[in-house]
C-alpha cells in the first residue's frame, strides 16, 4: 500500500504525463520508480503497487524504456526489473526538439503552396515557421545550459 502523499504524487505525475502526450499510467509508473525503495521494481511489483494489470505495466514499461526514461536492471533471474534512467527527460526533450525540423519543413511546404498571392495566410505560416526555427536554434543551447547547471551543482 502506498502512503497517501506518495499516492497523490504518483497520481499527479500521471496527469503531468498526459499533458506531455503520454498516458496516465506512464506518468504513474515513472513517478513510482522515482520514489520507490528499492529503486528498481519488477513488473509484478509495479502492477501491484499501481493497481494496474501486469500486461498494462509491461506495455508502458517498454514504451518508457524506448524513450530513455527508464531502463531495465540486470538480474540473475528472468524477471524484468526497471529503474529510472539518468537523463531521461533530457532525452525526451531531444526527441521532441528533433520534431521541430519536421514542423519547419511542413511549414515551408505550406509557404510554397500559398505563394505570394495570399499575404494573410503567408504571414501566419511565416510567423509559425519563424517560431519553430527560433526554438530549434535555442534548443541545443538550452540543453547545454541544463547540463552545465547540473555539472555546477555537482561541484
Amino acid at each position: 500500500m502506498m502512503d497517501p502523499r506518495e499516492g497523490e504524487f504518483v497520481d499527479r505525475m500521471g496527469l503531468v504525463m498526459e499533458r506531455f502526450g503520454g498516458t496516465r499510467t506512464m506518468g504513474r509508473l515513472y513517478a513510482w520508480l522515482m520514489i520507490c525503495d528499492p529503486p528498481h521494481q519488477s513488473l509484478t511489483e509495479l502492477a501491484a503497487r499501481l493497481d494496474v494489470s501486469k500486461t498494462a505495466v509491461s506495455t508502458v514499461a517498454r514504451q518508457l524504456e524506448l524513450t530513455g526514461m527508464i531502463e531495465r536492471v540486470p538480474t540473475a533471474s528472468r524477471e524484468h526489473r526497471y529503474q529510472v534512467a539518468a537523463g531521461g527527460w533530457e532525452h525526451v526533450m531531444k526527441v521532441q526538439f528533433a520534431a521541430l525540423r519536421q514542423a519547419v519543413e511542413a511549414l515551408d511546404l505550406g509557404l510554397a503552396a500559398v505563394g505570394g498571392e495570399r499575404p494573410e495566410q503567408r504571414a501566419r505560416l511565416e510567423e509559425t515557421r519563424d517560431f519553430f526555427l527560433w526554438t530549434e536554434r535555442d534548443a541545443d543551447d538550452m540543453l547545454r545550459r541544463w547540463r552545465d547547471s547540473r555539472d555546477d551543482a555537482d561541484r
